[in-house]
C-alpha cells in the first residue's frame, strides 16, 4: 500500500517577498518536502517578481512531486483546510487563518518590512510552541530537521473577556469576585 500523498502551501500573502520564494526555489528545499513524504506543493507568490524557475517545475517530473504556482486566489481557506503544511510569511492574518485549522505552520517573517513587526508575532507564538519560525536563509536547515509533531494546538482567546477585562482596566466596570 502507498503512503498517502502530502501536500505544502507556501504562501506570501498579498505582498512581495521574493525571498521565500526564492528559498523553496531550490533542490535542496524539494528533497527536504520529498524526505517527509510531501508530494504536492501549492506556491502563492503574491505580486512578487521572483517567479520559481524552471527547475522548480522540472523537479515535480524529476522527483515525483507536482508544483502549481499562481499569483493569488479570492481565498486561501479552502486550500489551507486541505494541506498537511503552511510554509507562510509572518503576516497576522495568514499566521491565525492556518493555526485556526491546526495545520503546521513554519513561518519566515520578511525581514525588509518596516518595524520588523512580523518577526515579533513569530517569534512570540513559536516561544509558546504554536509554529516553527525561521529566517529565509535558514527555511530548509529548519524544514530538515523540525518535527512538527511536538507544536501546541492554538486555542484562540475569548474576544468577551478581553473586552470585559479592558472595560475594568478603564474603570467602566469593576470586576465581579
Amino acid at each position: 500500500m502507498a503512503p498517502a500523498s502530502k501536500s505544502v502551501l507556501v504562501t506570501v500573502g498579498s505582498t512581495k517577498f521574493d525571498e521565500l520564494i526564492r528559498a523553496v526555489d531550490t533542490e535542496r528545499c524539494v528533497a527536504a518536502l520529498k524526505a517527509k513524504g510531501f508530494t504536492h506543493v501549492f506556491v502563492q507568490k503574491g505580486n512578487g517578481a521572483y517567479s520559481p524557475s524552471q527547475w522548480l517545475a522540472a523537479a515535480g517530473h524529476d522527483t515525483g512531486m507536482t508544483v502549481e504556482c499562481f499569483d493569488y486566489r479570492p481565498s486561501l481557506s479552502e486550500l489551507i483546510a486541505t494541506v498537511d503544511l503552511v510554509i507562510s510569511h509572518a503576516g497576522s492574518g495568514s499566521i491565525f487563518e492556518a493555526l485556526s485549522t491546526g495545520r503546521p505552520l513554519l513561518v519566515v517573517p520578511n525581514e525588509k518590512l518596516m518595524d520588523n513587526h512580523q518577526v515579533e508575532l513569530a517569534e512570540q507564538l513559536a516561544g509558546m510552541g504554536h509554529l516553527v519560525c525561521a529566517r529565509s536563509s535558514e527555511l530548509v536547515s529548519v524544514l530538515e530537521s523540525v518535527d512538527f509533531s511536538k507544536l501546541k494546538p492554538y486555542v484562540p482567546g475569548s474576544p468577551a473577556k478581553v473586552a470585559a477585562h479592558i472595560s475594568v482596566a478603564v474603570g467602566m466596570t469593576t470586576a465581579s469576585a
